[in-house]
């Protein structure tokens, strides 16, 4: 077991050794190491989604619950004296399998409601009259709003917990963050079944202006927009645009391509999410 342990150790050592070499010596702190891996991808040792989840769980170690969590006003809540008719409405609307449950303070989780405990009382005509909230309800998992993403990671993982309830420095709800939520930060956007148009790719926003998501497949924007850009080299819109710019583009930064105007309006450091494309008379 060692030998294969040695092996595979020297696997990946080898493999960083490359990248090492070819980029002319070591890093000697986080950044220089990030230079080095951009370099690598340029040089096409490795994709460009490898690179996009390498700097995600850099980031991560940097970002805080609340840089991520969904706040308070925009949480769905389930009230704990609610009856099925009441509870039913809330899950199927919003497509959400957690639901914390507040008591009639409003501002304090007594639990959490898992839609899946409810497929009991589906089966049954007399169901209504038989629900218990209090019989169902899963205690809460919190966390304080300060904690770092990579550790709040490691205990979703090790506790198997999906949802957190955010804390703030007072100990009062101040939101929400899912696994979900983590893992984007590293592998970008997630869609699931539940996603809506709201959610798609590309929104008209007028007749000659889209919103588009960098994540956009070039092909899908092609047919959209009746361009021709080539997808030999990325797979993306966004891929396409900021190697056309030569470095990550800021929001509000343009720029033309084949009679389109990009124009960023989301981005961070690492990675743009959002652009808003116009047609050039």
């Amino acid at each position: 077991m060692s030998d294969d342990k040695t092996e595979s150790n020297g696997g990946s050592r080898s493999f960083m050794d490359r990248i090492v070499h070819a980029m002319g010596g070591e890093p000697r702190d986080q950044e220089e190491l990030l230079e080095l891996l951009r370099d690598a991808q340029a040089r096409e040792l490795f994709d460009e989604d490898t690179l996009q989840m390498v700097e995600g769980a850099f980031q991560v170690v940097e970002m805080r619950v609340r840089d991520i969590m969904i706040p308070r006003a925009q949480m769905v809540v389930v009230d704990h004296d609610a009856n099925l008719e009441e509870v039913l409405p809330v899950i199927t609307e919003s497509g959400h399998s957690r639901f914390p449950v507040i008591d009639e303070d409003k501002d304090n989780v007594i639990g959490v409601l898992l839609a899946k405990d409810l497929l009991k009382y589906s089966s049954d005509v007399n169901s209504a009259t038989e629900f218990d909230m209090a019989a169902i309800l899963r205690p809460a998992t919190v966390t304080p709003e300060t904690k770092r993403l990579n550790v709040l990671l490691k205990e979703f993982r090790a506790k198997r917990n999906h949802m957190a309830i955010v804390l703030d420095e007072y100990g009062g709800v101040a939101g929400l963050v899912t696994i979900e939520d983590v893992l984007e930060e590293i592998v970008g956007e997630i869609d699931d079944e539940h996603d809506t148009e709201e959610d798609a790719h590309v929104k008209r926003l007028s007749d000659d202006q889209y919103s588009v998501k960098a994540l956009t497949p070039i092909e899908d924007f092609n047919e959209l927009m009746g361009t021709s850009f080539s997808d030999d080299e990325f797979d993306t819109i966004g891929g396409l645009v900021m190697q056309h710019i030569g470095r990550m583009p800021k929001e509000g930064e343009t720029t033309i391509l084949e009679g389109c105007e990009f124009r960023i309006v989301d981005a961070d450091s690492r990675r743009v999410r959002v652009m808003v494309v116009s047609r050039q008379s």
